[in-house]
């Protein structure tokens, strides 16, 4: 099982995820297309982020770790680090783990399938990112 040393390396791992998705030239404006605000917790480490798309002078994605926000998530789902580490490295799918119980979804869980296809080229560079700087979270 690999772990995340703290909360701050769990942040700081998921700020640099959600900077790659958001920069890719394919991955970032069909994300925002997508227009699915989602509110994820992170129910170990007692984070919680809220990402939407990014507006028209913004990047490709939005996201703010708090639980105060000025819009409406369309889905809300919670998991361990754990879960959200495995699904980045392309080992945890997502519909299964809410069948299992690993993530509780509420909300358009519907919407957030629907995205999940445009996300799966980011595996490899988080892969990557995490055997380059962070080896202990490889799974």
């Amino acid at each position: 099982m690999s772990e995340f040393k703290s909360e701050t390396e769990f942040r700081e791992v998921m700020d640099r995820t959600f900077t790659l998705m958001s920069e890719d030239p394919e991955i970032g404006p069909k994300l925002r297309d997508a227009d699915t605000p989602q509110r994820f917790e992170f129910t170990d480490v007692d984070l919680v982020v809220n990402i939407r798309a990014g507006g028209p002078e913004e990047a490709n994605l939005s996201w703010v770790w708090s639980e105060e926000i000025d819009w409406e998530p369309k889905v809300r789902m919670a998991m361990s680090s754990e879960t959200a580490n495995r699904y980045f490295q392309g080992k945890e799918n997502i519909a299964i783990a809410i069948a299992r119980r690993r993530i509780k979804a509420a909300g358009d869980v519907k919407a957030a399938l629907a995205i999940l296809p445009i996300t799966k080229p980011l595996f490899s560079r988080y892969r990557a990112m995490i055997a380059a700087d962070y080896p202990h979270l490889e799974d």
